[in-house]
């Protein structure tokens, strides 16, 4: 694979599944990148749990801006992500944790083709990594001209920069927990 590289499988998800359905009102309770139409995340919905200090989140340029990240209280609730976060910092070296969100994908939805380019965030994290919670075969994650389907418990990079999308044609929801971090 060009565009995708594996750095973990087997990750233990269960837990982490377990915490997220106790607490069905975490998702969407900022959905910012989720209810304006014309986003390529519109209708997905999340989670957040690191991101620049929602105080500060002040104007749409703000979502852009150079900032340092906080952690949001959905973090405390979902605390077998901990581990997972900081074993992956820890693989990759990480100097910096950036934003932390989970995404959930239902059947027949997508999160449509885009760049991350032109944002602070995106272009100084520039290791973001997808952990599959909940996954399945028809749920495709595309970036440029390669494609592939993640397995739940597997974790992978590519570069954020570059076009990519996920469309899941499959029966589940797709969760994803997507962490951004510097390793320079």
């Amino acid at each position: 694979m060009r565009y995708f590289r594996q750095i973990g499988e087997g990750i233990p998800v269960d837990s982490v599944m377990n915490q997220i359905y106790e607490n069905p009102e975490l998702w969407s309770e900022y959905c910012e990148r989720t209810k304006d139409p014309t986003s390529p995340h519109y209708g997905v919905p999340d989670i957040w749990l690191r991101y620049r200090a929602k105080s500060e989140l002040t104007s749409p340029e703000a979502y852009t801006e150079q900032h340092f990240a906080t952690f949001y209280p959905a973090w405390g609730i979902l605390t077998s992500l901990h581990p997972i976060v900081f074993g992956l910092m820890f693989r990759l070296k990480a100097t910096y944790l950036g934003g932390v969100l989970i995404t959930k994908i239902p059947p027949g939805g997508e999160v449509r083709p885009h760049d991350d380019r032109g944002s602070w965030h995106a272009e100084a994290m520039e290791t973001k990594v997808y952990v599959a919670l909940q996954s399945n075969p028809k749920c495709v994650n595309t970036c440029l001209d390669e494609s592939l389907s993640m397995k739940t418990g597997e974790a992978w990079t590519f570069d954020n920069q570059l076009t990519h999308s996920v469309r899941n044609d499959g029966d589940e929801d797709r969760v994803t927990a997507i962490v951004c971090m510097s390793t320079k």
